[in-house]
């Protein structure tokens, strides 16, 4: 299970790295879950707003850490469906963006890290969390609806597992991270690589984006990974003809490549001795 002696044992290592040259070893990311479960009720519900930036991912990791469950909606989700979703499920508390007044004034700010302000909201806690479940997704069905996918602690844990054994992750690997973290997928690669000390580049840029392959480039990324429309702009952007030998290996889930790019960069990979793997959903899985 994701718990603080089993990050404890990374400690020295460093967790994250952020575009704009900050890095955070776990033992740093301890400390924070130690502050935010000082300000949250063990068992609550927190709706959590957020991006790929270091202020969200302390949140996620916090919360999952102190057994608190966090209800993932991406930061630009629609503010009529967010107000939905508040009502229907009432969470205790909300982890947002200290600049998005709206949401703040909802209710009592307790604490601010970084861009992120954990916010308590006046919702009484009338129903019971099971014990199990550790996290409340939206799925790409369900976005435009309060409906939520729930996954316990043992789900969560079993997909990262597998996934890191599968994969020979170590704490050595570099996955950089620009799939949104309220997305299956991008936090299946966050947790893969955390049970394993790993270091994530942690990047709100997209592949089309200089900022993204300066990121990439500087930090040497040991793997990429992206959707089936990832690997379109990968072959628009001439990536066969990257000069990447510390990109070690390319990943991909979120739907079915076509057929004639995945020839493509399998072929690619093989010749370039990099590894390919071609995905099915954490959902699924």
């Amino acid at each position: 299970m994701f718990n603080y002696n089993h990050i404890k044992a990374f400690s020295k290592n460093i967790a994250v790295i952020t575009p704009d040259g900050n890095q955070y070893c776990y033992k740093a990311l301890l400390e924070y879950c130690h502050l935010i479960k000082k300000n949250v009720e063990s068992r609550s519900l927190v709706l959590c707003v957020v991006d790929n930036t270091i202020g969200s991912f302390i949140g996620y990791f916090s919360f999952l850490i102190n057994k608190v469950v966090p209800l993932m909606i991406e930061n630009s989700l629609d503010i009529q469906l967010l107000d939905k979703l508040i009502t229907k499920y009432k969470p205790q508390y909300m982890w947002v963006k200290k600049s998005n007044s709206y949401l703040c004034q909802k209710g009592d700010p307790l604490v601010n890290i970084f861009d992120y302000t954990l916010v308590k909201l006046n919702h009484k806690k009338d129903y019971f969390l099971n014990e199990n479940l550790a996290l409340l997704l939206t799925t790409s069905g369900s976005t435009g609806s309060p409906k939520l996918v729930k996954l316990s602690y043992k789900n969560i844990f079993a997909n990262a597992k597998a996934i890191s054994k599968y994969l020979s992750i170590d704490s050595n690997e570099r996955p950089i991270i620009s799939l949104p973290i309220n997305y299956s997928f991008g936090l299946s690669i966050i947790n893969s690589h955390l049970i394993k000390g790993a270091t994530i580049l942690l990047t709100n840029n997209s592949l089309l984006e200089k900022e993204f392959w300066v990121f990439l480039k500087k930090y040497k990324a040991t793997s990429i990974s992206g959707v089936p429309y990832s690997f379109e702009i990968l072959k628009k952007l001439h990536f066969f003809k990257m000069n990447l030998p510390f990109l070690k290996t390319v990943t991909q889930a979120g739907g079915k490549l076509n057929d004639n790019l995945n020839l493509e960069f399998a072929t690619f990979c093989k010749q370039a001795c990099k590894r390919f793997f071609v995905m099915y959903g954490q959902t699924e899985a």
